[in-house]
Order: structure tokens, then C-alpha cells, then sequence
């Protein structure tokens, strides 16, 4: 299986996140570019973990899949299990309930976050209660790729939260 190459143009591989995908800033899902991406997808999939929950290993953020199979992910999906855009998708059970929940450690804690791209032979068929173990055991079988994007996110002793319009 050749990997798929992952990168983000507001998120570097091994870098820190910015505050706009974060639950400190914006909270919106980030833009995602995709190099090496087999013919044969008919579909994405994304899971968001934090690396170092302390409670829950590998502690999911986000669940989407039946992405279109693209070169491109668009930024700022809308939350939901069916959101408008992008056609298709669909949005599972993780912090994030139907939609991107972005990083946001403790109080002076710095965590590492990974998102790994999955592309897929099919389209799936689950439900709105969908969680991880359910997705990876969906898509056993059907993964032609994987990539991954891994950053930190620190969040300081001092921070102030953005005023909610």
C-alpha cells in the first residue's frame, strides 16, 4: 500500500496547531491536501485524536467519512451527521458529536493531536451513532491508503477564552 501524503496549509506535520482549528479559538476543521491519491478511492475518511489524553488513550476528536475521494478536503465543515458540504459525508459520535472538535488540553498541558486520512474501495453505510471502533471495523477490508498529520497544541496557565458572539 503506497502511503498517502498529508499535509495542511494552516498545520505543519510535527508543528502546532493554529488557534482558529482549535477548542481555544475558532473551532473549525482544517483544509486538507492530499498527494499520492490512488485512482481506485471512492472515498475519505478522518479521525481526529488526541495523543495525549489522560484519562483515554488515543481519545477520539473526530469521525467523518464518505468524503468525496479528492486531492482536496475543504476547511470549516459544517457540524452535523449529514452536513451540506461536502456531498456525502457523513459525521459520527466522538467529543466532537457530528462534527470537528478541535484540540483543547487542560490548562497548562500541551497534547499532541494526530489526524489520519483513510482512502477507501466504497462509500459506507453506518449510522448516526457511529464511534471509532465502529468506523475502523467498517472500513477493515477497504483501506487502499493511509496518511497522517500530527501537531501539538499547548494551551498556557494565562489563557483567555475569545469573547462568544
Amino acid at each position: 500500500m503506497e502511503n498517502l501524503r498529508v499535509t495542511c496549509p494552516t498545520i505543519l506535520d510535527g508543528g502546532e496547531f493554529s488557534l482558529e482549528h482549535t477548542g481555544k479559538g475558532d473551532n473549525i476543521s482544517p483544509e486538507f491536501l492530499l498527494k499520492n491519491l490512488t485512482p481506485q478511492a471512492k472515498s475519505l475518511a478522518i479521525i481526529l485524536e488526541d495523543l495525549d489524553h489522560p484519562l483515554k488513550k488515543n481519545f477520539t476528536h473526530w469521525l467523518i467519512w464518505n468524503l468525496p475521494a479528492s486531492s482536496r478536503i475543504p476547511a470549516k465543515i459544517p457540524h452535523g451527521f449529514a452536513p451540506e458540504t461536502p456531498q456525502g459525508a457523513r459525521q459520527g459520535i466522538a467529543y466532537g458529536w457530528h462534527g470537528y472538535a478541535g484540540p483543547k488540553p487542560p490548562l497548562g498541558q500541551t497534547h499532541d493531536y494526530r489526524f489520519t486520512v483513510y482512502a477507501l474501495d466504497e462509500s459506507l453505510s453506518l449510522s448516526r451513532w457511529t464511534r471509532k471502533g465502529q468506523l475502523l471495523k467498517a472500513m477493515g477490508g477497504h483501506i487502499l491508503q493511509k496518511g497522517q498529520l500530527t501537531a501539538s497544541f499547548g494551551s498556557p496557565k494565562d489563557f483567555t477564552p475569545l469573547p462568544i458572539a
